[in-house]
C-alpha cells in the first residue's frame, strides 16, 4: 500500500518504519528540515530502541520529504500524526492537526480515493472536525474525490514503541465507511496475523497471540486512547497514595503491590510507587479528558485527584529529603536520571525535572547525570545550580545526598562502596524503589524508599 505519514515524532516516524518494513512504500512528511535531513543521512532525530537498526535496513524503501502536498498526492492512506499539545486550560490543540488536514486536502487529486487516518490524540469530535476541515478545502479547490475517515489512536510506550507497534496488544479503528475500515485491515495484516518475519533485534515476543483489531465509531475510538491513559495513571497515583499511608503505619508499598497484584482483576502492572508520571502521554490526556469534561459541564473527581496526587509526590520527597538532612538549603544534592522513563531521552514532563525544580526553589544546588537525555536536559534546565555531569560518580564528590529519580538499568550495577566514599553525606532517595535497600545499607547509605 502506498502509505504517506504526517510528522516524524516518536508515534509517526515509529509508524512509519514499521509500515515500510512490512514491506508498504511509505513516504514521512516533517515541517523541520533539519529532522528530515537527519533521517535521510539515516539518523534519528529520537532516542528509540531500535529505530536507527531499522533505518539502516530499510535504506531507500522508505522516503522522508517535508513537501505533504507532493507526498499524498499518489498516496492510498494518509495518517496524520503530529503533536496535540496542550493550551493553558489544559484542552488539546488540534491547531496542527487541522492545518495538516488542510494541506493534504491541497495536494489530494480529482477522481481518487484514499483513506485519511487521525493517528494523533485528538479530543472526542476531531474527526468530525477534520472531515469539514477537508471538504471545505476540496471545496475550495473545485476538487471532487473521496475521503474517507478513520481514528487509529497509538498506543506506544516510549521506549518500547517498536515492541508495542509489531507485536501490539490490540489494534483500535474508528471508522463509518466500510472503506475505511478495509484500508486499515489491509494495512495491519501482517500485524494482525503475525505473518511477516521478525527484525533480528526484536523477535516475536514467546507466546505472543494474534493482536484483535477493534473496530468501532470514531468518537468512542477517540475516547479510548484517553481513558486507556487515564486509568494508567489512576493507577499509579493510587499506589502511590497507598504509599504514603504505609509511610505512617509501617508498612511496604512493594509488598502490598505484590499482594494485590496477583489478583486478575488488578494486576502488577503500573503498581510501582515512586516519583510518579510524567511524559508526553499521561500529563496531557489526563487535562485534556478533564478539560474535555468541564466544556460539557461535567465533573471528574477521580481523574483531577489522580493529577493531584501525582504532583504531591514530588514534594513529598523533597520533603523526606530535607527531613533526614534538616534542611536543602545550600546543600549538594545529585540527581540520577533525568528522563521520564528509561529507554528514552524525552523529558517532556518529566517528574526529575519537577524534583529538580523543587529542591532548586528550596535553595539546594544540583548535580545531574543521565545515560541520554544529558543534552537535552540543558536546554531545560538553565540555572546556574544545576552542573551536568556524564559520570555517574562525579556526581558524588561531596555531595549531601543522592536522588535516584529514573530508573534506568544501568544505575542497578554502579559500585555503590566507591560512590559513598565520595559523598559528605551517605543519604540515598530512591524515588523509584528500583535499588536494594538491604545491599545499600550493607554499603553504609541512609537508605530512603517510597511506601517503605
Amino acid at each position: 500500500m502506498r502509505v504517506t505519514i504526517i510528522g516524524a515524532g516518536y508515534v509517526g516516524l515509529t509508524t512509519g518504519l514499521a509500515l515500510a518494513f512490512l514491506q508498504h512504500r511509505v513516504t514521512v512528511v516533517d515541517k523541520d528540515p533539519a529532522r528530515i535531513e537527519l533521517l535521510s543521512s539515516g539518523k534519528s532525530p529520537i532516542h528509540e530502541p531500535g529505530i536507527e537498526s531499522l533505518l539502516a535496513s530499510l535504506g531507500p524503501e522508505v522516503n522522508f520529504t517535508s513537501d505533504t502536498r507532493a507526498a499524498v498526492a499518489d498516496a492510498e492512506l494518509i495518517m496524520i500524526a503530529v503533536g496535540t499539545p496542550p493550551k493553558t486550560n489544559g484542552e488539546a490543540d488540534t491547531r496542527y492537526v487541522e492545518e495538516a488536514a488542510r494541506e493534504v486536502a491541497e495536494g489530494l487529486r480529482g477522481g481518487r480515493s484514499y483513506t485519511l487516518v487521525l493517528k494523533s490524540t485528538v479530543p472526542v469530535g476531531t474527526n468530525h472536525l477534520v472531515a469539514n476541515v477537508v471538504q471545505q478545502a476540496l471545496q475550495d479547490r473545485g476538487v471532487k474525490t473521496e475521503v474517507h475517515l478513520a481514528s487509529n489512536p497509538e498506543f506506544l510506550r516510549e521506549g518500547r514503541a517498536l515492541r508495542d507497534t509489531f507485536y501490539p496488544d490490540r489494534i483500535v479503528v474508528g471508522a463509518e465507511h466500510p472503506k475505511a475500515i478495509e484500508a486499515l485491515r489491509g494495512l495491519y495484516s501482517p500485524i494482525l496475523e503475525q505473518t511477516f518475519d521478525p527484525p533480528r533485534f526484536l523477535p516475536r515476543p514467546e507466546g505472543y497471540g494474534l493482536p484483535p483489531l477493534i473496530v468501532t465509531d470514531p468518537t468512542s475510538s477517540e475516547m479510548t486512547k484517553y481513558t486507556a491513559n487515564a486509568f494508567l495513571a489512576l493507577k499509579i497515583s493510587f499506589i502511590n497514595e497507598i504509599a504514603g499511608l504505609c509511610e505512617k503505619v509501617g508498612a511496604d508499598v512493594v509488598e502490598v503491590a505484590r499482594g494485590i497484584g496477583y489478583d486478575p482483576r488488578i494486576g502488577h502492572g503500573f503498581l510501582g510507587a515512586g516519583l510518579g508520571w510524567g511524559g508526553s502521554c499521561f500529563p496531557k490526556d489526563t487535562a485534556a479528558l478533564v478539560s474535555m469534561a468541564q466544556k460539557h459541564g461535567y465533573a471528574m473527581p477521580i481523574v483531577e485527584a489522580s493529577r493531584i496526587v501525582n504532583q504531591r509526590q514530588r514534594l513529598h520527597l523533597v520533603d523526606r529529603l530535607e527531613t533526614i538532612l534538616k534542611r536543602v538549603s545550600n546543600r549538594t544534592i545529585g540527581v540520577l536520571g533525568l528522563a521520564f522513563k528509561p529507554g528514552t531521552d524525552d523529558l517532556r514532563e518529566s517528574p526529575a525535572l519537577g524534583l529538580i525544580e523543587i529542591l532548586l526553589e528550596r535553595g539546594a544546588n544540583v548535580r545531574v547525570h543521565d545515560p541520554v537525555a544529558l543534552e537535552n536536559a540543558k536546554r531545560e534546565l538553565r540555572n546556574d545550580r544545576v552542573e551536568f555531569f556524564r559520570d555517574p560518580y562525579a556526581i558524588a564528590e561531596g555531595a549531601d545526598a543522592l536522588v535516584l529519580a529514573t530508573e534506568w538499568p544501568e544505575y542497578r550495577s554502579l559500585d555503590f562502596e566507591r560512590l559513598r566514599t565520595k559523598m559528605r553525606s551517605p543519604v540515598l532517595l530512591d524515588g523509584r524503589n528500583f535499588l536494594d535497600p538491604t545491599g545499600l545499607r550493607k554499603a553504609g547509605f541512609v537508605y530512603i524508599g517510597v511506601g517503605r
